[in-house]
């Protein structure tokens, strides 16, 4: 068989930083990681000298929403003055009902160049959309496949628009999951549901149902903002998971999004369940909706991940948002060390996301690997890497990108997708979607 050999410059290990190790790929997985004179070199292998480089786990968007990018830069005729204002005053009615496939399939394509130029390689995706059903999941899928990029894909159901879309959302879910959950398919899905404001928990406990019958994790929004916890005290005297308790739902296949205004009472029942959770530090600060206790999560024993939300997907953004965040807000610079977070971006971040044999670059684990430029005007070493990853690199020095086992980025150049001609497309779409067309 022929195999990909890359040798590296210096190999990201759980363990740390590794001189000149490297690796060796048979199909789509990792078969040896090793010293750069140890590697095993077959006389037909591709064989990739990254001497100034280091290789490294792809990263994991634990949630995205890839329609979000309509809304970067628009101007919308309305005050949003907190949580519930902006999604009933400008998200709901400005943005996602107003999806329909044309648009589905342009933002996914755009977000896909994102991603990949930022060395995401698996995501989980929330489309929010309730008259972009049926269907919607599919065009999503049909684009992700040609971009080569990993991903688990959900429909986020709930009743805000009506009973009927309410179980159309559901179906959505469902139909994709029965038709893509395959072992080895890069793309797969899962349940999703919105929020407890926006769906009854006869509802959720139904969506519950469904994943469980069907074998596949559940998402949710939980306690973006005060607004979720407030509402659920004045409707039904508790907090959200407590409701969440009552009604049989946490286990280890649920995966919530968020989790920012919560009690520590609440972080003990998710880690006691098993469920996982995905911060967006960045997307948080946008909506009001404060600063999730992230390291409280972490000592717990919660698996967290990170997510972009379709908000900015430079991921080193997101990981320096995460690094700098939460020292400020708890005023102890000891917090979320660099490590910690690039573990959220890498291997807990699978973990978190469900994702199995990932993260990680280990042998049996997935050919999903990044490689980054190493070219800082300070070195790179054992004890700074972390730091240097995390603050002083960006997507520029991502210059290889790999699936399974296949470049979708190589030498800093896209193969799989056209930037210049998916950018323009786009910014054409957008300009009439603003314009209300």
């Amino acid at each position: 068989m022929t195999a990909t050999v890359i040798k590296g410059g210096y190999l990201m290990k759980e363990d740390g930083l590794k001189k000149d190790w490297g690796l060796r790929i048979e199909d789509n997985k990792i078969t040896q990681v090793a010293p750069n004179c140890e590697l095993i070199i077959g006389q037909f292998d591709n064989i990739i000298e990254a001497k100034n480089q280091i290789i490294a786990p792809g990263f994991v968007n634990g949630h995205m929403h890839m329609y979000g990018v309509l809304s970067h830069g628009i101007t919308a005729e309305t005050l949003v003055t907190e949580f519930s204002s902006f999604l009933e005053d400008f998200w709901w009615p400005y943005v996602e009902n107003r999806l329909d496939h044309n648009l589905v399939r342009a933002t996914t394509k755009w977000a896909c160049v994102e991603m990949i130029k930022s060395g995401i390689t698996s995501f989980t995706d929330v489309l929010e959309g309730p008259n972009s059903i049926p269907g919607a999941l599919d065009v999503e899928a049909e684009e992700i496949k040609k971009a080569g990029l990993r991903a688990f894909l959900s429909f986020e159901a709930c009743e805000r628009m009506s009973k009927e879309n309410g179980q159309l959302g559901l179906k959505e879910n469902a139909d994709f999951v029965k038709a893509n959950n395959k072992e080895g398919n890069l793309v797969q899905g899962m349940m999703s549901v919105h929020t407890l404001f926006t769906g009854s928990k006869e509802y959720m406990k139904q969506a519950k149902k469904m994943a469980d019958e069907l074998n596949c994790d559940i998402h949710m929004h939980l306690s973006e903002s005060v607004f979720e916890p407030n509402w659920c005290l004045d409707e039904y005297g508790k907090r959200p998971v407590d409701v969440y308790e009552e009604i049989d739902y946490l286990d280890k296949n649920v995966f919530a999004s968020q989790a920012v205004q919560m009690e520590d009472y609440e972080l003990d029942i998710i880690a006691k369940r098993g469920s996982r959770v995905v911060s967006m530090p960045l997307s948080n600060c946008e909506v009001g909706g404060g600063v999730a206790p992230v390291s409280k999560m972490l000592s717990k024993g919660i698996h967290v991940g990170l997510g972009t939300d379709g908000y900015i997907n430079n991921y080193f953004e997101v990981m320096r948002g995460a690094f700098l965040i939460h020292k400020a807000y708890q005023q102890d610079p000891q917090v979320m060390p660099a490590k910690d977070v690039y573990k959220m971006g890498t291997s807990m971040g699978a973990e978190a996301m469900g994702l199995k044999n990932a993260g990680k670059l280990e042998e049996g684990y997935l050919a999903d690997i990044i490689t980054i430029n190493i070219d800082c005007p300070t070195p790179i070493n054992q004890h700074n890497v972390y730091d240097q990853l995390i603050l002083f690199r960006n997507p520029e020095n991502v210059n290889d990108v790999m699936v399974d086992g296949k470049f979708i980025k190589r030498n800093g150049k896209l193969l799989t997708v056209d930037e210049e001609a998916i950018k323009e497309e786009l910014r054409q779409v957008a300009q009439k979607f603003w314009l209300g067309k």
